[in-house]
């Protein structure tokens, strides 16, 4: 069960764009206008080849691949598999545009306990932060504390783009394509994957939020969606509850079968493009729904939790992943009641990635798997009363066991903000992308980030 946002804290542009993306992503058939200048997310109108559970609800989607036969999809699946395992990327977005300043509180700043007299984090609260002395790790980010002090994570305390848009929708939009364009659509992982992917691999791209997570749409080769690896059965009205296999059998051998009508073959490449994914995943499955995968690690009681540990089971499965996309649990869009509300979500996830980072160590595949983790914004220094409004620079991780572990930028201090009294951000995201696409998957950035070349990659990975 997916935990319920509480969307009583948020701005209403924030559950208006839940609302539109998620009509977007089921539908693939676009948004309706919304207001002047916003833009349509990622991967707006692309053909999505899928079966529905229980009418509304999704199970499983493969996006692109229509030109692909079965036969070739099951081939380029197991020729993935059986090739050499590559670098995974996993992007983890927290919605709403997360607090920087309540997971890194500045309590040496002499302007933080004025602007923020509520909801200041007490200084002998958390921990230090090593790499910069004015910093303190709130005690809900105790995860991510535990594996900064292990060298495991690249911090970027400041991190935003020029002349900050506070629009949640379309500041995630900038950071999902990778620029600051309003008209993209094409995800920044999507266009890397069309250039180092293959046209017969949908699971290289997978996105674990049961629709297409914008930034995977590619307009070349195929990519996923499902909500965790157990979920991949299929449930049709008036068929068997759920449907048997010896159907989805067959459904899948409808690509086999030759024809020249244009609409049957789409028919047909519905069941050739989802019954590849299917057949990769039935392993995880039990008979019941329930995982057949054992985690060698306890992970936290929540729905990021379930599917990073989906996640791990899959990796060390071998399945042939290279980009995945999953969002956090929680809201953080905290206009008010944020002492009261963000802490928790805020635990939730940094435990959710602290069992994860256990997992691949545990199961030998840590130095394959890295996370970066993000949000649309960071929030406003000074607080409004009970909670922060939209901001500029937050805060941004690389986790993993390879991650550089040297913090990136400086916290810029709060006695000079921007004009918008907001927190100067000292790197720039594309930078960061840049540096992932350099460093981690041994990629040119300059075909997938524009203007790469204006960007200095900091170092991120150790080499």
């Amino acid at each position: 069960m997916r935990t319920p946002r509480n969307t009583a804290n948020c701005c209403r542009d924030f559950t208006r764009t839940e609302l539109f993306r998620q009509a977007s992503a089921q539908a693939g058939r676009g948004l309706p206008p919304i207001e002047p200048g916003m833009p349509a997310p990622a991967g707006t109108g692309l053909n999505r080849r899928s079966f529905l559970a229980r009418g509304a609800g999704l199970a499983l989607s493969v996006y692109g691949a229509q030109r692909l036969g079965f036969r070739a999809l099951e081939e380029g699946v197991a020729a993935a598999a059986a090739a050499p395992p590559q670098p995974v990327l996993v992007s983890l977005f927290l919605p709403g545009g997360c607090d920087g300043m309540s997971v890194l509180a500045p309590v040496g700043d002499p302007a933080y306990a004025s602007l923020r007299p509520t909801l200041k984090l007490d200084p002998s609260a958390g921990t230090a932060f090593l790499e910069d002395a004015r910093l303190r790790w709130s005690p809900a980010a105790a995860g991510l504390s535990t594996l900064h002090g292990e060298g495991k994570i690249t911090v970027f305390p400041a991190i935003g783009y020029d002349h900050p848009d506070q629009s949640h929708f379309t500041s995630r939009h900038f950071w999902e394509v990778g620029a600051l364009d309003t008209t993209a659509r094409f995800g920044w992982m999507g266009r890397y994957l069309d250039l180092a992917g293959s046209e017969a691999n949908p699971l290289q791209g997978l996105s674990l939020n049961g629709d297409l997570s914008p930034a995977l749409a590619a307009s070349r080769v195929p990519v996923a969606a499902i909500e965790k690896p157990e979920d991949y059965s299929f449930w049709i009205r008036g068929v068997d509850d759920p449907v048997l296999e010896p159907t989805l059998e067959a459904f899948g051998a409808l690509g086999n079968l030759p024809t020249s009508d244009a609409v049957r073959a789409g028919a047909r490449q519905v069941a050739t493009e989802v019954d590849t994914v299917r057949r990769s995943l039935a392993p995880f499955a039990t008979s019941d729904g329930s995982p057949s995968y054992k985690s060698p690690v306890t992970y936290p009681d929540s729905d990021l939790a379930k599917k990073l540990a989906g996640l791990a089971a899959m990796l060390d499965a071998g399945l042939p992943l290279r980009c995945v996309a999953v969002d956090a649990d929680g809201a953080f869009d905290t206009h008010s009641n944020q002492a009261s509300g963000l802490p928790a979500d805020l635990q939730t996830v940094c435990d959710a990635v602290l069992a994860f980072q256990r997992d691949v160590e545990a199961r030998g595949i840590a130095d394959r798997v890295l996370i970066t983790m993000w949000s649309e914004f960071g929030r406003r220094p000074q607080e409004n009363g009970s909670g922060t409004d939209h901001g500029a620079g937050g805060t941004a991780f690389v986790v993993g066991s390879r991650a550089q572990g040297q913090m990136v930028g400086e916290f810029p201090g709060l006695a000079q903000l921007d004009p918008e009294d907001n927190l100067r951000s000292t790197s720039d995201f594309r930078a960061l992308y840049c540096a992932l696409l350099e460093q981690w998957l041994q990629f040119d950035p300059s075909g997938v980030i524009p203007g790469a070349g204006s960007f200095s990659p900091p170092a991120v990975v150790k080499s």
